[in-house]
């Protein structure tokens, strides 16, 4: 009798592969790991054979089409608390039963990502590290008044969103001497001064402060939330940082203001479409400042996915 196959889709940092708790299934299973995003054909053969799936993060979406093409799947497994591309009232429908993974420290390191890309477009350190490496270039070559380095002391902190997350990278601001207020659709001017914040119109806060960072969930009310209408009244000197869900803002709207100048620059971590594309505009645009959704990509989190992941899959392949 073959044994099940299990199907690992998006594991784009290579962790089950080097999970010994998960690879020591594989006298139980067969285990189909891959490490590169599977779409078209490629996805529907795979899925047509599988009998498990494993899935990283949401990333491909699996919904009443993508379940059509698995006739033999019993049972889903995702890493973290929730999954966005993936249907459960069809896995319902379908009796197949779905379970995931606990997060970790995922807060404090979506924080400690924020801060980082907000000090490296404000410090100009993406072309300082090049520059540095190039021995041809010259010293702080592509660093000319005024387009310097940034001091944060005294300037407005903006944040759109003020829960665990956005209360962390608050605290972190304050640090750092700078003033923080804050807007969200049901803030309050309690909660905003319990984190030592001011509560603020979006208006007013797109207006005020030199950095914007979006720390919000992404909802039917929340989705483009940034666009046309609002991007131009940011600062023409503002940071726009995004380390939360790509769909906040809407990104064709995001390449046109920074053109145009307002705001002035971008920090992401996150995208509509992922791995971003070669030839996505943001990847030749020297006011942004990217990262490969990094937000959550933490050691003590992998570890617990992988050892959630392989405790799952002894349970259902019993």
């Amino acid at each position: 009798m073959d044994k099940p196959l299990i199907l690992f889709l998006d594991d784009y940092e290579h962790l089950f592969a080097h999970s010994p708790e998960v690879m020591a299934l594989a006298d139980r299973a067969r285990l189909e790991i891959h490490t590169e995003p599977l779409r078209g054909e490629a996805l529907s053969q795979a899925l047509h054979r599988a009998t498990g799936l494993v899935l990283m993060r949401d990333r491909t979406p699996i919904g009443e089409r993508e379940l059509a093409m698995a006739p033999n799947v019993k049972f889903i497994i995702y890493t973290g608390l929730r999954n966005a591309l993936l249907d459960e009232a069809v896995c319902k429908a379908r009796n197949i039963p779905v379970f995931n993974t606990g997060f970790g420290p995922t807060k404090a390191s979506t924080c400690e990502l924020t801060w980082a890309l907000i000090l490296a477009a404000m410090k100009r350190l993406e072309p300082g590290f090049l520059a540095m490496r190039d021995s041809n270039a010259g010293w702080r070559a592509g660093l000319h008044f005024p387009g310097l380095c940034e001091v944060l002391e005294g300037e407005t902190l903006g944040l759109i969103g003020l829960g665990q997350i956005g209360a962390r990278v608050a605290k972190v601001g304050q640090a750092f001497g700078m003033q923080v207020v804050t807007w969200s659709p049901n803030m309050t001017a309690e909660r905003a001064a319990e984190q030592g914040a001011k509560a603020v119109s979006l208006e007013t806060l797109l207006a005020t402060s030199k950095v914007v960072s979006l720390h919000l969930v992404l909802s039917a009310s929340t989705r483009h939330l940034l666009n046309a209408g609002n991007l131009g009244q940011m600062r023409s000197d503002a940071l726009l940082v995004n380390t939360s869900r790509s769909g906040l803002i809407n990104e064709h709207d995001l390449a046109t203001a920074l053109k145009l100048g307002r705001p002035a620059m971008a920090a992401l971590d996150v995208f509509d479409e992922e791995p971003l594309p070669a030839d996505h505009p943001f990847r030749h645009m020297r006011q942004v400042t990217l990262s490969p959704h990094l937000g959550f990509v933490a050691n003590p989190v992998y570890e617990i996915f992988a050892n959630t992941v392989a405790q799952r899959l002894k349970e259902q392949l019993q």
